[in-house]
């Protein structure tokens, strides 16, 4: 779990729609300033994803590119080799150090950071959360742009899988790190889900961790092959464990239809980019899948970065912010706004997107 797609953002269809996290008790309206003027002194801005390699924070990142030329912002990058709890302290000192006035990060970690963040914010840089937060934590950030409402998220992969599971079975769970609070709300909400009747026929019995690596995750699903013969679905909430799960079922032959399918073969879906899952898609290992469009969360961000720092916009409950593009986007609870809705891709429309 971008589109402007195509940067038109309107690749998704129905993103303004989207009313966020907000209640519904009356709210403030502010128009962003119009792109290509900025709201004052040139901002410098960076963003730390996760790690590096990840194609989904590359599309994050070119959402912050668009919208910092627009804006006229100094954009930068940079991000630790791996997902580590801890890998993003020294990152988080080293830009407050050259000087940045905003940082954007996707936290690895919901409580390992906050004394480091807590620096930054004394010494007067902004801290924004994207795509994950820092949940019970909150206090440690000014705002947060999260991809989607994470409520929906769970039992949205849940009734993509049963959809396909029509006599249900063992399922079991492969995701990103154990820190990342995204993941974590995610398969939360699963469970809880597994307990209503609409889900009696599906039985948990494991959960897994990629680490957001390729290998280790392709891995991870090799042993749930072996350790689970009677296994009937995986969901893989996380961009770089579906391919990599894909990949491996695709590998064994063990997917509906495979060489090696004993009992139907192993539904798989979960949370990636369209370019990453066509092939798959298309070669029939898994049939249908979800995300959201990780550039709108880039665009916004930096967006709000601007907004923020110059006190135009304030992440107050119900505050809607009329921004050119997204559309109208409202504050919830803890600052937190969200950026699109859910998408399924399948054969029928994945050919439309191109992150």
């Amino acid at each position: 779990m971008t589109q402007l797609l195509r940067l038109g953002i309107v690749a998704i269809a129905g993103i303004t729609a989207l009313g966020g996290l907000g209640c519904s008790q009356k709210s403030e309206t502010t128009t962003y300033p119009a792109p290509g003027k900025s709201s004052g002194a040139k901002l410098k801005i960076v963003f730390i994803p996760k790690s590096t390699g990840n194609a989904y924070f590359d599309e994050v990142t070119t959402g912050f590119k668009v919208e910092a030329d627009k804006i006229g912002a100094d954009f930068s990058t940079t991000a630790p080799a791996t997902a580590d709890a801890t890998s993003q302290i020294s990152y988080i000192k080293e830009q407050v150090q050259k000087g940045v006035d905003v940082i954007a990060i996707t936290p690895n970690s919901p409580d390992a950071l906050n004394a480091t963040l807590d620096e930054a914010k004394a010494k007067g840089v902004l801290i924004i959360t994207v795509d994950a937060d820092l949940t019970g934590n909150e206090g440690h950030r000014t705002a947060c742009v999260l991809p989607t409402d994470f409520s929906q998220v769970g039992t949205g992969l849940l009734d993509t899988l049963a959809s396909e599971l029509k006599d249900g079975g063992e399922i079991a769970i492969l995701s990103a790190t154990r820190d990342a609070s995204n993941q974590n709300a995610w398969i939360e909400g699963m469970k809880k889900a597994l307990s209503e009747p609409a889900y009696a026929k599906l039985k948990l019995v494991d959960i897994v961790y990629g680490d957001d690596q390729a290998e280790k995750s392709a891995t991870e699903a090799q042993g749930l092959f072996a350790k689970h013969p009677n296994l009937r679905g995986i969901i893989s909430p996380t961009s770089v464990g579906l391919p990599a799960t894909a990949q491996a079922l695709e590998l064994a032959g063990n997917y509906p239809g495979g060489p090696h399918a004993p009992g139907g073969g192993i539904v798989l879906t979960g949370l990636s980019t369209p370019k990453q899952m066509t092939k798959f898609v298309h070669d029939g290992v898994l049939a249908k899948f979800q995300l959201w469009n990780p550039r709108v969360m880039g665009v916004l961000a930096c967006m709000l970065a601007d907004g923020l720092k110059s006190g135009k916009i304030k992440p107050d409950e119900g505050v809607e912010v009329n921004v050119p593009g997204p559309g109208l986007r409202k504050f919830g609870p803890n600052g937190v706004i969200t950026a699109g809705p859910i998408v399924t891709f399948d054969k029928s429309n994945i050919g439309q997107y191109h992150f």
